[in-house]
């Protein structure tokens, strides 16, 4: 049951698709269409599963499950995955690479490698107060609030 993302309790869950680039206006469109058209479907074993996504600076696409009444199993988490891996084939794009980092030069957001980031925070290109963005969020409450955080409140601050 696709709802909308604003609905969705604080405690429901998060998945975070970073992407190696932004999708243009033309990929935004059919991305949202075939988010609709899964989450619509999305079940867990035969019951409805209440979920909503939105897609942050064209390039992250995030999606919150209401487990209040259905949790998500092995298989739809399976079917979500699959749907994401589709994403990527069509339009050639990385969605899955756990070892990229997204972070924020002014108001521009860069993407690099973790070695890369590694070494830009050795070489002081980047700092504990560079905005980065944490994926490790697991539920909506902690995305809202310590999704978009300084490096030195994230994972990413063991590098500074």
């Amino acid at each position: 049951m696709l709802v909308e993302f604003n609905s969705l309790s604080e405690t429901s869950r998060v998945w975070i698709y970073q992407a190696s680039r932004s999708f243009n206006a033309e990929e935004l469109e059919e991305v949202k269409a075939g988010l609709d058209q899964f989450i619509k479907e999305w079940t867990a074993h035969g019951s409805e599963l209440k979920a909503g996504y939105e897609i942050r600076y064209n390039r992250f696409i995030v999606i919150a499950l209401d487990q209040t009444n259905t949790t998500a199993s092995g298989c739809s988490i399976d079917a979500s995955v699959r749907f994401i891996q589709a994403l990527e084939k069509k339009y050639d794009i990385d969605l899955l690479d756990k070892m990229n980092v997204s972070y924020k030069q002014g108001e521009f957001v860069a993407y690099k490698t973790l070695i890369d980031f590694k070494k830009m925070a050795k070489n002081k290109s980047v700092s504990k107060n560079t905005i980065v963005f944490n994926n490790l969020v697991t539920n909506k409450l902690e995305y809202e609030n310590h999704w978009e955080v300084p490096a030195e409140e994230s994972w990413h601050g063991r590098f500074m």
